[in-house]
């Protein structure tokens, strides 16, 4: 294959919010064209669409089943070679298996299902089809964050024994699911959103960062769940003591009611060795601290020189690359696998670099683990099964 992998999206219409994001991220290494799509639930939000996007008039489609059926049946060298999923939560599964049925490689937000029965469903789908599936855990594309990864399986830390991940978030601090706000209706909605809210929504991302960067799996957790908002129908806070598969310990906390705060998910990992930090509203920096030692401050493009870094970022020190490049990292990933594939070739531990249907299985995971402990006063640790 030597061309443009081509697109096709379900959602992501003009009146959506991360639509537009999955599309800058998946054209900014011109290795992705958009070719198609069914943008909205609404037809005409769909037609619309995909004028402004530019796209012929019969390769926007009123329904994504139509659009599977449709674009399977044309010739090989017009055809979309994946679909972009992003739509609600409970409007995950049904597209990604009817895609995959089709022929058709996944990207998909997260989380990955609506349900833990339906990820591993989804996974046997995926074991079945053998094509190449994504999931947009964002922070994980960060260059910092490849680096820390780095260290940490080079054992630069020594054993890991602490891990903190936070993720306040202030944008929930009212009710405004009762304003018309799409984006606070569904995340605040069971019927759409699942069972928890705030930690489906980014709990999820805090648990997936402390798993990736440390290469650790949570074994148990006791966590507390709370709804500060009154009536509201989800979880909008809460924390969670964790045990990982290592012995090391750790504290996760996410909440969308901490008044005042934008997206300031932060780790911290503490080895027998030394500890670093890293936040998502300064992502060029990595913070390294060691027993007897001065403090270390590394910088993306400088002084951040490992290989999995370099191949992750794009420009000179001291020019930021931050949340739409790290989104960009999954998809260029995901299309250099897909490409490597197509030409018999076998892809490189760095292009298959991305989450995949595993994470979105530990994502979902944790959503029930979490959902168990905290709303039952009287359970203390909690296995994920």
């Amino acid at each position: 294959m030597n061309r443009k992998l081509r697109m096709g999206m379900v959602g992501g219409g003009t009146d959506a919010f991360i639509g537009a994001v999955h599309r800058l991220a998946a054209l900014m290494d011109n290795q992705i064209e958009l070719v198609c799509g069914c943008f909205s639930i609404n037809p005409e939000i769909s037609k619309s669409s995909g004028k402004l996007y530019y796209l012929p008039d019969d390769r926007v489609y009123t329904t994504y089943q139509e659009m599977f059926e449709k674009e399977a049946q044309l010739p090989e060298g017009q055809r979309m070679n994946f679909v972009s999923i992003v739509t609600p939560n409970f409007m995950h599964f049904d597209p990604a298996i009817m895609a995959l049925e089709n022929g058709f490689h996944v990207v998909l937000d997260k989380p990955m299902t609506f349900t833990l029965e339906e990820a591993y469903k989804l996974k046997e789908k995926i074991d079945e089809t053998g094509l190449t599936f994504a999931l947009t855990h964002t922070y994980s594309g960060y260059p910092a964050v490849k680096h820390a990864r780095q260290m940490i399986a080079d054992g630069k830390l020594g054993k890991i024994r602490k891990i903190f991940v936070e993720y306040p978030q202030g944008w929930l601090s009212s009710k405004l699911e009762d304003t018309g706000n799409p984006q606070a209706s569904w995340r605040t909605d069971p019927k759409r959103s699942g069972k928890a809210g705030c930690m489906g929504d980014i709990g999820t991302h805090a648990h997936h960062l402390a798993e990736y960067m440390t290469s650790l799996k949570v074994t148990e957790l006791c966590a507390e769940l709370n709804v500060f908002v009154p009536n509201r129908l989800l979880d909008d806070d809460g924390a969670c003591l964790l045990r990982f598969d290592n012995g090391a310990k750790g504290v996760l906390m996410a909440t969308q009611i901490a008044a005042g705060e934008e997206n300031a998910i932060r780790i911290r990992v503490y080895g027998d060795k030394g500890g670093l930090d890293w936040e998502q509203m300064e992502p060029n920096t990595l913070t390294l601290k060691w027993l007897g030692q001065p403090m270390q401050v590394l910088r993306v493009g400088t002084s951040l020189d490992s290989a999995v870094a370099a191949h992750n970022t794009r420009v000179p020190g001291g020019h930021p690359e931050g949340y739409l490049e790290a989104f960009a990292n999954i998809y260029r990933n995901f299309s250099l696998t897909v490409r490597a594939k197509a030409n018999g070739q076998q892809p490189t531990a760095e292009m298959l670099d991305f989450p995949d249907v595993e994470d979105g299985i530990r994502g979902m995971q944790f959503i029930d683990t979490v959902v168990k402990a905290g709303y039952d006063d009287t359970t203390k640790w909690v296995k994920f099964e």
